[in-house]
Formats: C-alpha cells, structure tokens, sequence
C-alpha cells in the first residue's frame, strides 16, 4: 500500500519547471491513451446524456454507496468516512429502463457501481447472437477493468430496471490520486483483488471445463 501511495503521489506532483499552477495526475486519463488508437473512449458525460440519466443527491448516492459496499467482502474495508471522502469524487444518477450503460467494443473510462435495481450484462457472439451472462444486483461493479486501462469493453451492460447508479470517471480517479492518494491507494487494491478473484474464478472454470 505504501508503495502504491508512493506512486500516485510522484505521479502526482511534477517538477516544479513543468508543475502548473494546479498540479493534476493524469495517469488514468492518459497513459493508455495510445492503445485505442483512432477511436476515443466514450466519457461518462456523453453517456449520460444519451441514457437520459437523472442525478441523484450526493448524500442519497453515498448513504447508498456506504450501504451496498458494506455487504461486499472486499468493498467493505472502506470505512465511513473513506466513503465520505470519496463522495465527491463520484456522480451519482437514477437512469430508466433500456438504457446502455456500457457498450461492448466501445472504449471505456469510467466505471459504474450499481446500487438499486437491476443489470443485465450481455456479449454479442461472432455469429450475432447475444449471450446473458449475468443479471446483477446492488454492490457489483461494471466496468472496472476499462477504468484501470482505458481499454475496449467486452460486455453490453442495459438496465432492465429503474437504477441508481454511481459513476467513477478516469479524470476524477486522477483527482482522487492528487488530492488523497491514500484514499486512491485503497481504492485501486480493493478493485484489483476483487478482478485476481474474478480471473482466478473464471481460470477455475476453464481448467474444469477443457472442451
């Protein structure tokens, strides 16, 4: 963890020739930014307008926030005041039925933490037909891998109810990292454990599975 704080915090603050008036870690909105190539990864913003999506009060987002993460064997080693802090660094929003929220083969920079309602997650086969492969529930996580890597999204992620939603962007995550890099620390080690199990479930899977 020191490590990781000790990262963010040289990413953080630059030179002082290069350091600007208000010195910014752009670390997640830029560094893989080469890998998409032409194509651009779809904000947060455009998204939201798109969907329609309604903003929800911070305080309701984060006592939401808190209530979900408390369930979660990882999430909930954030404390409530680790929840407070990093309330301002999320938008939180209530979006209708039908909606995309994510897009398979899109570029992606946020994440999104659902806390009401219901997900369903999708993947378009070669062949056009479209795979279920989960229907979520408040406290999981969508779209982190793309968040950590500005990389492309395997998934279709449409909402089959009302949701409330809260979003984390790239750009508030290199906030986050300049102005509390504990807090990011903590953030980027729980995710990154919740994602080796996920692999380590799907690995399991697929040794079971040879065929």
């Amino acid at each position: 963890m020191k490590g990781l704080i000790k990262l963010f915090k040289s990413s953080a603050l630059p030179s002082t020739a290069e350091r600007k008036p208000r010195s910014e870690s752009a670390l997640f909105t830029t560094a893989f930014a080469d890998r998409a190539g032409s194509k651009t990864a779809v904000p947060w913003e455009a998204r939201s307008v798109e969907v329609g999506a309604t903003p929800l009060p911070k305080g309701r987002g984060a006592k939401l926030l808190e209530a979900v993460w408390a369930q979660d064997q990882y999430m909930s080693h954030l404390n409530r005041e680790s929840i407070e802090r990093m309330q301002r660094f999320f938008h939180f929003a209530s979006v209708s039925p039908s909606r995309d929220l994510i897009r398979q083969d899109e570029y992606g920079n946020f994440m999104i933490v659902q806390l009401s309602g219901t997900i369903g997650v999708d993947r378009r086969q070669p062949w056009g037909e479209y795979l279920r492969l989960a229907e979520t529930r408040p406290g999981d996580i969508l779209g982190e891998m793309s968040l950590l890597d500005s990389g492309i999204r395997f998934s279709t992620c449409t909402t089959l109810t009302e949701c409330e939603i809260a979003v984390l962007s790239a750009e508030a995550m290199d906030e986050m990292m300049a102005s509390d890099a504990s807090l990011a620390a903590s953030l980027i080690a729980l995710l990154a454990r919740k994602l080796s199990l996920r692999l380590r479930v799907v690995s399991s899977r697929l040794s079971d599975n040879p065929h």
